[in-house]
């Protein structure tokens, strides 16, 4: 039995979606995943979608290939991008723009579902990107095949990672791109440490614990455990990036969060309320200290 069930993750969601849309690094885009300050990138703006132009650019195809985005938009675009785990829809609206594809994001929150709804009328991409309320792990047969795949910050969430690669293979065409953006426990972490190895191993664990429990993890592996998983689903390792060090971490802002949770610690309140603080927090300490890893990796379907 998974630690987090579906049920459980959804309700994460409806509940801190509008302030991860509201106050988070994304905010004017509508993205909640982390902003990543990449080679050459000098603006909030290319900082949240630099993981975006990093899967743009991998599934883009040779300029023969396709049309344009503006024939696309009359036309209609044969390729077809599904986003697994694709929160308010803001990183299918950021490609669509660019690329000419159709894009179909999933979503196990209802409140993400309809916010997403908004933000493609919106972007007057009605035709072409949909996110509809289901689980990635568990599509519906609607979902047609698809070119491309990616799950930005959500393989996390993940039961069964065995599970979640055969259904990419039944929802990839052959040759397909898999591209996955997430979290990673790292087994050289303890090497690198300063602290003395019995307090090491403590401080590593407590923290690893809390950022699950706060940010509801069910998989946290390796990239050696990821890629013999993808193996085992018929899926080749193309491409691994550590974006790590392109993470802004111990801001200003994090500061006072870390100061509100110890503060937190002696209030009789309900702290499922700030799971989601609690759980960054944790993940900031571990990717301090090299215990977990922010890794783009890139698989192709055999």
């Amino acid at each position: 039995m998974p630690r987090f069930e579906p049920s459980r993750i959804r309700r994460y969601y409806d509940r801190h979606t509008p302030a991860f849309v509201g106050l988070g690094e994304g905010r004017q885009s509508g993205a909640i995943h982390r902003a990543v300050w990449g080679p050459g990138v000098r603006r909030a703006e290319d900082a949240i979608h630099y993981v975006d132009d990093q899967i743009a650019a991998t599934i883009r195809p040779p300029a023969s290939a396709l049309p344009d985005v503006a024939v696309a938009k009359s036309n209609g675009a044969s390729l077809h991008v599904v986003d697994l785990g694709c929160g308010v829809g803001a990183s299918l609206i950021h490609m669509a723009q660019q690329l000419p594809i159709r894009g179909t994001g999933i979503t196990l929150s209802p409140v993400q579902a309809r916010l997403a709804a908004q933000k493609v009328r919106a972007a007057g991409l009605e035709g072409r990107v949909k996110c509809i309320e289901a689980d990635f792990c568990a599509l519906p047969p609607a979902v047609e095949r698809a070119d491309a795949a990616f799950a930005i910050e959500s393989f996390v969430h993940v039961a069964d990672a065995s599970r979640f690669f055969e259904q990419c293979r039944e929802l990839l065409r052959p040759g397909g791109l898999l591209i996955i953006c997430d979290d990673f426990r790292s087994g050289a972490a303890f090497a690198a440490s300063r602290l003395r190895r019995g307090t090491r191993e403590a401080a590593a664990a407590s923290s690893i614990e809390r950022f699950c429990e706060g940010w509801h993890v069910n998989t946290l592996v390796t990239p050696e455990e990821l890629r013999a998983r993808a193996d085992e689903a018929g899926f080749e390792h193309e491409d691994t990036r550590d974006l790590s060090s392109y993470l802004r971490i111990r801001r200003p802002r994090d500061r006072v969060i870390g100061a509100f949770l110890r503060v937190l610690d002696w209030l009789p309140v309900d702290r499922g309320r700030f799971d989601d603080l609690v759980g960054g927090h944790a993940l900031q300490t571990c990717l301090q200290h090299g215990w977990i890893t922010y890794q783009l990796v890139v698989f192709r379907r055999t």
